[in-house]
């Protein structure tokens, strides 16, 4: 445990001080350059000198990262498997992913490192384990009696390619098909391969001479375990006679075979095929069908032949007791209806029930009440994997209702595009947001229990509550209830309802793509104490809500802001620098990104001016419980250009103000007076405090590079091919225009010419506090502009390319804008050298970063008062000092001023994020009103006033008379003392990449600054200190979704999209980690498997063979020989240490693993227990009867019985 003693500290400052008097250059002059972790920079003022010792109680044994659960539905599933004794589901990805599901709380990821994708899942029933086949040719078997699932062996076919396995049940003995119609045998306990094989030459019959195609189907006979049943793709079905190593029957079908299923009693078997037929054959007579239909299919005008449909992909034949068969399958519908959705047929005796799905089938599964094929089946629900979705029907109502799914698997239904995660928030919010969420439920779901309920889960050790929210791309907004490292929804709020619909075609101009996700949300900022919720959509708007438990009719107060960089209009064209790169709304191909935002285009002729770019509605609206929309704000057109995205969002409920910042400049509102309070160009903040002195350009040039530099640094590391194509696109002398390639077509005309319209439309992409600024835009069409299209671009300014439809991050690939090394380089020198030429061009300046606190606004301030602090994309920090009424009475008549304190500070990138500790290191929360129901019927006094928290203690004595102010940029930290702005420590994070995300956070009733950097590492620094306490490579930002959406909480933990349809938690924790295996559930729990019905003596003398059959002696070495050893690999997996690693910490390694083992242990000796008890009662019962005969015909002659 370290302790710092600030007045060391600053004994030496006053003599080492560069120009330590001054505000803007010497707090921030001396340590601009980045020096380690040095203590340059400014005098210590009386007031501002500390005399308080911080002590840190954080080191580096209290950080660890680790995966901690995924949510969401398995991105671009492939294969579905069901354990109907554990009740627990699988899905296999195409990225090599296993999603293993049960009751809600149970839910496993585990991942391939081969990344293959996954062809086929196979559960080993009622054993703990699953089977999986890859598109790598190998098959895995993962061992599920621990909690982290891990691969026990593996098989690599190195000769032949896998197409399909059948593990029979209570067998060790897999079957696995292949492309060359070869069916290979596996031992599932050794994972050796048996010298046992079926050849594909002497499976089908000598004279035919073709090959059968891969196998497609394997499959023993519910009658007869030795009978195995062979589909190929062509058409060929063989039953083979394991035993005699011989076919004893062969059918032939002229159409292509994709599935095949059997009737229980292992007399009839029925084939799906690629012309929307059924084909059902009886095992007496193999040589045609005895029953051929196509559900779907028309009787033709000739009424001969049913026309052919679309391929039945697959089919499932289930019998029942007391009712007609069902009869289930995916496809086969009629080739004329070319705009039906994806179908799953359920045939029940003549009733046919089409079940029209949202998206594409994937796989699907009967669910049924007993595990033996050679019983009645019994189906009760089907489970249907599609590509987004997963729903279970109920098979046991006559309407086929679906099942309410507890999974939080409807992340995606709207694309996410930002998201934000609150650890240890009030308790009261989860079951208020759940109250008023449950009310907008959908009903008709069936009132049965959820049938995928295998597994056991309970709550930990981990309390505390957790909120995650996820914004989208239609304008709702999620509210998820994260708390014990599950996810359940809680409440959804649509912000698109406070704007009218747009109608059919409005707007559209000629040529002209308009907006299609309008009100996709960019940005949110919540407050949970005081539950005032601000939302910044894409089309440049912001709104307040307000938390109400009481329905509402109200109107919808709104506001206009004009905010715009206003400079001379001087044309100063200069041909000799290289233009910019080309603005864009869109990156490249396949992307559609968060773009200019606007619903309207302006006509030919006319120019849009003070206008926004969504209608607000004007009548009175009804508002449910929940967050009401309390006031909208919205940028307007300014000369024909239109509102610039924001990129910062800040506010504060004590104050009753928001602030929202863009590339052009800042705003602050009085939300509780509905007034625009500020709305001022960045330069115009500086006054004369501007560090830079820049001269005013023409908006011909300065409007159009738009503080570039910064926005488009970052990774062109990662895409070199990406900067060689751009570099060479670029090479521009004169004033010519742009000849680009085509997957680089931009509207643009060089700087110098006279005709480009005032200031240049340009995108700000947010990426979790600071711009990230794409470079290039999709290509669509693939032509070159023509002169007319350029004129189109003069109307909507130079660089504005045709709006496009917004697309969250969840969608997006990477195409992060580049900068040769060198450039990105002078770009950083350039922002913080005096040079009045380079600031010229860097004159638009974003603000990336905004924080309302009770601070210090200027070096002699003696005590604290409210201030803005606000973060440009140049480094530069201001204060804006803000004047609230004495009174609570007078808030809602006396104005709000907001000034300017001329306290400037530097950092060197972007900055990202604010805190303020006070004089002993502790977290200082901004003040905040505490809840009131708005709508109260209650209108007494003592409910209409406002109840305030100001955390900082009311006389400066209280609080040591300083405070710390914590700034964190794209590139580096620093901590200030104030009022003295002293700069305490800086710490340079990383000087070849730059920070994506930070956050100051608590850990262990400590605070520290957690960072995600785009380079893939996480790091976290101590605080007042700035010593480095983690730093791990843990992910490379491999596209914009992550980058878009990592952040982080308190307590250690942190969130990202790792999909477009996953969230992946993590913790930085390693007191979470060491806990982590008991908040996991268990996907094992040990259930008796059911027994077999008996058959009855008759059944059992004619009803099929009578001998059993021994796999063992068949397929073993001894009777059946090794397989060549070329033909796989085996390769020992991890095994179950694998689970233990997230526990592996000595001790507490060493006791997991002997817990498991226990439990293991205890468990088959419970089985045995149980088995022993079973024979001993079964023994006595036998006995007696016995006894009972013996009695009976004890003294009875031979010809009595």
């Amino acid at each position: 445990m370290k302790k710092f003693n600030f007045r060391k500290v600053l004994d030496g400052l006053t003599a080492s001080s560069p120009g330590g008097s001054s505000s803007s250059s010497g707090s921030g002059g001396g340590s601009g350059a980045g020096g380690g972790s040095a203590h340059p920079g400014g005098t210590a003022g009386a007031a501002g000198t500390p005399r308080e010792e911080v002590q840190e109680t954080l080191t580096s044994e209290y950080f660890q990262i680790c995966k901690t659960v995924r949510h969401g539905f398995p991105y671009l599933p492939t294969a579905l498997a069901f354990d109907p004794v554990q009740k627990i589901l699988a899905i296999g990805t195409r990225t090599g992913a296993i999603r293993i599901l049960g009751r809600p709380g149970v839910d496993c990821y585990c991942q391939h490192e081969s990344g293959a994708a996954v062809l086929q899942l196979q559960f080993l029933i009622n054993e703990g384990a699953l089977v999986s086949a890859s598109a790598d040719d190998a098959l895995h078997l993962w061992n599920l009696r621990q909690k982290r699932p891990a691969i026990l062996h593996s098989l690599k076919f190195n000769r032949e390619r896998i197409t399909y396995c059948h593990l029979p049940f209570q067998s060790k003995w897999l079957y696995v098909g292949t492309e060359r119609g070869n069916t290979h045998i596996v031992n599932i306990e050794s994972f050796i391969l048996s010298g046992y094989v079926i050849m594909w030459n002497k499976a089908i019959e000598l004279s035919t001479k073709t090959h059968p195609g891969p196998v497609v189907h394997l499959s023993d006979s519910p009658r007869d375990e030795g009978k195995l049943l062979i589909g190929y793709e062509n058409g060929t079905i063989v039953f083979w006679d394991l035993r005699s190593k011989r076919a004893d029957l062969r059918a032939y079908y002229d159409e292509a075979i994709h599935s095949v299923a059997w009737h229980h009693e292992g007399k009839q078997f029925m084939c799906s095929h690629s012309d929307g037929s059924l084909t059902l054959w009886n095992l007496k007579s193999p040589n045609r069908p005895f029953q051929t239909t196509i559900p779907h299919g028309k009787i033709q005008r000739d009424g001969k032949k049913t026309e052919s449909c679309k391929p039945i992909l697959k089919v499932e034949y289930k019998t029942c007791k007391n009712s007609e068969p069902f009869v289930i399958f995916s496809g086969g519908l009629s080739y004329d209806k070319a705009c039906r959705r994806p179908s799953l047929t359920i045939m029940h005796g003549k009733a046919i029930t089409v079940l029209e799905m949202d998206h594409p089938i994937v796989d699907f599964l009967t669910l049924c009440e007993t595990p033996y094929p050679n019983e009645f089946q019994e189906p009760y629900a089907v489970v249907v994997l599609l590509e987004k979705d997963l729903i279970v029907v109920d098979l046991t109502q006559s309407n086929f209702p679906i099942f309410e799914n507890p999974y939080p698997i409807d992340i995606h239904e709207s694309p996410v595009t930002c998201t934000e995660y609150f650890a240890d928030c009030p308790p009261d919010l989860i079951p208020v947001l759940y109250s008023v969420g449950a009310k907008h439920k959908k009903q008709g779901y069936s009132n049965k229990e959820w049938p995928i309920s295998g597994g056991a889960w309970n709550l930990g050790a981990q309390t505390y509550p957790e909120i995650i929210i996820t914004g989208h791309a239609d304008g709702s907004v999620k509210f998820w209830d994260a708390s014990a490292i599950t996810l359940q929804m809680l409440y959804k709020l649509k912000t698109s309802k406070v704007f009218e619909k747009q109608k059919p075609g409005e707007g559209k101009a000629t040529a002209e793509i308009v907006e299609e996700d309008p009100f996709a949300v960019q940005m949110m900022h919540w407050c949970p104490e005081s539950r005032i919720f601000c939302v910044a959509g894409v089309s440049a708007y912001v709104i307040v809500y307000r938390f109400s438990k009481h329905e509402v009719n109200t109107e919808i107060a709104s506001l206009e802001v004009r905010l715009q960089y206003e400079v001379e209009d001087i044309i100063t064209p200069e041909p000799e620098i290289i233009p910019p790169f080309p603005d864009a709304s869109s990156q490249l191909p396949s992307l559609k990104s968060l773009s200019g935002s606007t619903n309207t285009v302006a006509c030919e002729g006319t120019m849009k001016d003070s206008i926004p770019c969504l209608s607000v509605k004007t009548r009175p609206v009804r508002m449910p419980p929940g967050y009401q929309a309390d006031l909208v704000i919205q940028l307007v057109w300014v000369d024909g250009e239109p509102p610039q995205q924001i990129t910062s969002l800040a506010v504060n409920s004590a104050y009753g103000l928001v602030a929202f910042g863009n590339c052009n400049g800042l705003a602050v509102v009085d939300f509780m007076q509905k007034t625009v309070l500020l709305s001022m160009g960045t330069l115009d903040l500086y006054g004369s405090s501007d560090p830079y002195q820049r001269q005013p350009r023409s908006p011909r040039k300065s409007k159009q590079f738009a503080a570039d530099n910064f926005c488009m640094r970052g990774l062109s590391n990662f895409y070199p091919d990406l900067t060689k194509r751009i570099r060479t696109s670029y090479q521009i002398k004169g004033s010519r225009k742009l000849s680009l390639p085509t997957d680089l077509k931009t509207d643009l005309e060089t700087s110098g010419t006279p005709s480009i319209s005032k200031a240049s439309y340009r995108l700000k992409d947010h990426v979790n506090g600071h711009c990230t600024s794409p470079t290039s835009q999709s290509c669509s069409s693939g032509k070159r502009l023509s002169s007319a299209d350029v004129s189109k671009a003069n109307r909507r300014g130079p660089g504005r390319p045709p709006f496009r439809k917004a697309q969250s991050a969840a969608c997006m690939e990477i195409s992060l804008p580049v900068t040769t090394e060198e450039n990105r380089e002078n770009s950083f020198s350039r922002s913080r050298s005096s040079s009045v030429s380079s600031i010229d061009r860097d004159s638009k300046e974003a603000i990336t970063a905004l924080y309302f606190m009770e601070s210090f606004a200027r070096k002699n301030d003696s005590a604290v008062s409210p201030c803005l602090w606000v973060g440009t994309g140049l480094g530069m920090v201001l204060i804006l000092s803000l004047n609230l009424p004495a009174s609570d009475d007078l808030r809602q008549s006396e104005p709000v001023m907001v000034s300017p304190s001329g306290t400037v500070l530097t950092l060197k990138g972007a900055v990202l994020t604010f805190a303020c500790l006070d004089c002993m290191g502790t977290l200082t929360h901004p003040p905040y009103e505490v809840w009131r129901d708005p709508h109260s019927a209650d209108d007494g006094e003592k409910t209409r006033k406002r109840k305030l928290v100001m955390h900082s203690p009311s006389s400066s004595q209280d609080m040591g008379d300083h405070q710390f102010a914590v700034i964190c940029s794209e590139k580096q930290a620093k901590v200030f003392s104030l009022p003295s702005q002293t700069c305490l420590y800086v710490h340079n994070i990383t000087e070849t990449s730059f920070l994506l995300r930070a956050d100051v956070v608590t850990l262990c009733n400590s605070v520290c600054l957690a960072c995600f950097c785009a380079n893939g590492h996480i790091m976290t620094l101590s605080l007042p200190s700035l010593r480095p306490l983690l730093d791990m490579n843990y992910l490379p930002v491999t596209d914009m979704r992550i980058a878009r959406t990592f952040c982080f909480s308190n307590e250690g933990q942190a969130l990202y999209l790792s999909s477009p349809t996953e969230i992946q938690r993590l913790t930085y924790s390693q007191e979470m980690c060491d806990n982590l295996q008991d908040m996991l559930g268990d996907l094992f729990t040990p259930v008796e498997t059911p027994e077999a019905q008996n058959r009855g003596f008759l059944k059992g003398l004619f009803g099929g063979s009578g001998q059993a059959f021994d796999r063992e002696e068949l397929f073993g070495e001894a009777t059946a020989g090794k397989a060549s050893r070329s033909l796989a690999q085996h390769i020992p997996g991890s095994g179950g240490i694998e689970g233990v690693r997230g526990a592996a910490g000595g001790v507490i390694g060493d006791l997991t693993r002997a817990r498991i083992a226990l439990d293991e242990r205890g468990q088959k000796l419970g089985e045995l227990d149980e088995k022993t008890a079973s024979m001993m009662a079964s023994a006595e019962a036998f006995s007696k009867h016995a006894h009972e005969v013996m009695l009976k015909y004890k003294d009875k002659k031979w010809y009595q019985f």
